[in-house]
């Protein structure tokens, strides 16, 4: 067992977790963060606390961060605003079909990242140029795909929520229309697609769910015996475990636990009871 604690970059940002190596910041504290280019500033959003899981790893918390962190925090978010505002200025000018997503600095070394998406590789040598002298730096341009730009601008997806890939997915992990067929959702871009316009990352959380009790109920158009009756499997409903059935007395449907149609369940209740057979303890009484 030992101590976690969560911090995000920005505001309702993506989350990354951390051992608090001694200290004890409340939720809304400013802590330093070891990164690559040393301490940088980030918010608590979760406050310390016990785990039982396995934390062997975690970047360890270097404290409460101090005024002159917090001024050196300002200062690079200034320059990464300032270096934003210049790149669309010149990316305009050089009339390129770019689009700013994001913009990273590094004040160690003097160096701006910026990140762009764009429909086609683009010729940006010229661009760089220019921005290398405008912003008295070194410049990197980085071109993103569609998942990377909703995982850095973030927002809101079709549930309400703040998108997965910007609180806390790691990575990105494939995603294909047959897992929204076989969770019976609508095969329509429009209604499986998230903001990025690719499909939901979260129709991968509960395929699994759905293909191993597809694999444990009867089949559609199998024939089961229900407690009301033998019949014909028509659908599943994998959250409710029940099965729907078509009932050969007048072609009515009913919703039976799963439990209740599977053939080992049924012998089980043949041979004990519907309750199950009476316990140790009671035949003894």
């Amino acid at each position: 067992m030992g101590m976690i604690m969560a911090v995000s970059f920005t505001r309702y940002g993506r989350l990354y977790y951390l051992d608090p190596g001694g200290h004890s910041p409340k939720v809304g504290d400013k802590v330093l963060v070891p990164t690559d280019s040393g301490p940088e500033v980030a918010e608590c959003v979760w406050a310390p606390q016990y785990t039982s899981e396995d934390i062997d790893g975690l970047p360890v918390c270097e404290g409460i961060a101090a005024d002159e962190h917090l001024s050196r925090d300002e200062t690079n978010k200034r320059r990464r605003a300032e270096a934003r505002s210049v790149s669309k200025r010149l990316i305009k000018r050089h009339t390129l079909p770019m689009k700013v997503v994001g913009v990273d600095y590094l004040d160690s070394d003097n160096v701006y990242t910026v990140y762009f998406s764009a429909p086609h590789r683009v010729d940006f040598r010229a661009l760089v140029r220019d921005l290398a002298r405008n912003l008295r730096a070194r410049v990197e341009l980085r071109q993103i795909g569609p998942r990377d730009e909703a995982r850095l601008q973030g927002g809101i997806g079709p549930c309400g929520r703040d998108l997965c890939c910007a609180t806390f997915l790691k990575d990105f992990e494939p995603v294909s229309v047959r897992m929204a067929k076989d969770q019976d959702l609508p095969v329509n871009p429009l209604r499986i697609a998230g903001a990025c316009g690719r499909l939901m990352c979260c129709l991968k959380y509960e395929h699994p769910l759905y293909v191993e009790t597809r694999n444990r109920m009867p089949r559609t158009g199998s024939r089961v015996s229900t407690p009301q009756g033998d019949g014909s499997v028509v659908g599943h409903n994998v959250p409710a475990d029940t099965v729907t059935v078509r009932l050969d007395d007048g072609g009515r449907r009913c919703a039976c636990p799963s439990a209740s149609v599977c053939s080992p369940r049924q012998q089980h209740d043949k041979v004990y009871g519907a309750d199950g057979g009476a316990s140790p303890l009671e035949e003894q009484r």
